[in-house]
């Protein structure tokens, strides 16, 4: 019963404009006394049928940056560390970056971490681009 309830709840949510659904939004953090960054927190929403996607890419583009690796250059032990070094991830996961480029290295990170990552990547000889 739980699982037709939520489901028409998605229905009626795939169903609202933009404007509707920011509305709703607004609603929401009102009614349940929730802040707009514990709110984003649990990650973004789902396109209402790709009427929103453009203007949540436009939102996300001002202030978040995607760095992906272009090329690995002729130091690959080099940027393998430098990648681990920046972002905590596994050697497997980190080599599997370098090995699938181009890959994206951070996403949804501020300009400053997005400049600073690609400053440390070109500094050993990857080609990196932040988007």
């Amino acid at each position: 019963m739980a699982e037709s309830k939520i489901q028409q709840v998605i229905e009626t949510i795939e169903g609202l404009t933009v404007t509707e659904l920011a509305e709703l939004v607004k609603t929401l953090k009102e009614k349940f006394g929730v802040s707009g960054q514990a709110f984003m927190s649990a990650g973004p929403m789902p396109a209402a049928g790709g009427a929103a996607a453009p203007a949540e890419a436009k939102a996300e583009e001002q202030s978040e940056f995607t760095v992906t690796l272009v090329a690995v250059g002729d130091k690959k032990i080099q940027v393998l560390k430098e990648l681990r070094a920046l972002t905590q991830l596994g050697l497997k996961e980190a080599k599997d970056i370098i090995d699938k480029t181009p890959s994206v290295v951070k996403e949804s990170v501020t300009k400053e971490e997005a400049d600073k990552i690609k400053a440390k990547l070109e500094e050993v000889g990857a080609k990196v681009e932040v988007k």
